[in-house]
């Protein structure tokens, strides 16, 4: 059976229990503790209070007993090797340095450099474990002053084993630099049922090919706390930009934003867009209706079939960032933007800007 710590209010009621007279053996009985626990407890986390002018006295007191017993545990934490033992923890640090990751860390070490024995040993997770948990700011100067009020601490200073990195936060050395790393699983998967959907697997080949204008990319761009948003499209001959602010990241909304872009387009202009699975999308065939735009879907997580919405997304970004409260962006300020994306030279159109492409497609072909 798994040992079991004294609790806060077992502490209160076994202050009580000594003040009434009671001995170890019937403060024991009484919450089913073995006697031992109970000395055990009385003679660690007892505290010296003075009396008088000059006369000191042990005494058990509950608040006072509850903090010595966190300290402890706190120092156990400390005092243990950060990973595993110093060897690995010297290689593990070492060898993030030079940009490995942790799996090819642990790999290594248990397949190549170290087979056979298995103190060498460690799981990449618990590497991830060890980069992302909280650090602890607790080093030899700091236990040593603190020792000098409570004389519990004395001696704690030549123990302490302090986990920081003098250069950066160890996930700096991670590809991908996260500061928080995604629960295991992986993010949560909201399957939304599009009615009437049709795959990108059954649009045109011509469209992929980029030689008919007329096609579009949709997606939205999130506000702060998910509230207001953008509703983007991008043409993918041009490479014209066009976004409408939505007040809810909703399916009604995104059908009045999709009004706004291709209502004033000739047909020739809005043949079809290619969306992702949000539910945002499942009001599609309205635009269908309205306006004669196919809607065709992606497949989940393959951001690469909307390669050119997904980079004018992040360069709208880098006028808005993420928490961007776009309540309080103005439509004025969302033209300007739009117009300077639109008006910047593009390599891929040799150097012609995609309103100069968008306006000669609707003018001349």
């Amino acid at each position: 059976m798994k040992h079991k710590k004294i609790t806060e209010s077992e502490r209160s009621l076994l202050s009580q229990w000594k003040k009434e007279g009671l001995s170890n053996k019937q403060c024991a009985k009484r919450p089913g503790r073995h006697v031992s626990t109970i000395g055990r407890e009385l003679t660690r986390n007892k505290t010296r209070v003075k009396f008088g002018w000059n006369d000191w006295k042990m005494i058990y007191e509950p608040v006072h007993a509850n903090h010595i017993a966190l300290e402890r545990k706190q120092h156990a934490f400390l005092a243990k090797e950060p990973l595993k033992n110093k060897k690995i923890y010297t290689c593990v640090l070492e060898q993030l340095r030079e940009g490995w990751s942790p799996e090819q860390i642990a790999g290594r070490l248990k397949n190549v450099d170290h087979p056979d024995d298995s103190s060498w040993h460690i799981c990449h997770e618990t590497i991830y474990a060890f980069i992302y948990k909280k650090k602890t700011d607790e080093t030899k100067p700091g236990i040593k002053q603190r020792s000098i009020l409570d004389k519990n601490l004395v001696g704690r200073e030549k123990k302490i084993v302090t986990v920081t990195d003098h250069q950066k936060p160890l996930y700096e050395y991670l590809r991908r630099k996260q500061k928080r790393r995604r629960t295991l699983g992986g993010r949560k998967v909201q399957r939304v049922r599009i009615p009437d959907r049709v795959s990108i697997h059954d649009r045109p080949k011509i469209v992929a090919r980029r030689k008919q204008f007329g096609h579009w990319e949709g997606d939205s761009i999130v506000g702060d706390k998910h509230a207001s948003g953008l509703h983007t499209e991008y043409e993918r001959v041009s490479s014209l930009t066009r976004f409408e602010k939505v007040a809810r990241l909703t399916a009604d909304e995104a059908v009045k934003a999709s009004t706004k872009i291709f209502g004033p387009l000739p047909e020739k202009a809005r043949r079809s867009t290619t969306l992702d699975n949000g539910s945002e999308n499942t009001n599609h065939t309205e635009i269908t209706i309205a306006f004669g735009v196919q809607a065709y879907f992606a497949d989940p997580y393959s951001s690469c079939q909307r390669g050119g919405n997904e980079n004018c997304n992040l360069w709208i970004r880098y006028y808005f960032p993420k928490r961007t409260d776009f309540s309080t962006i103005s439509d004025e300020e969302l033209q300007d933007v739009e117009r300077e994306l639109n008006n910047r030279p593009r390599k891929r159109l040799n150097f012609k800007t995609p309103q100069e492409v968008f306006t000669e497609y609707l003018n001349h072909h």
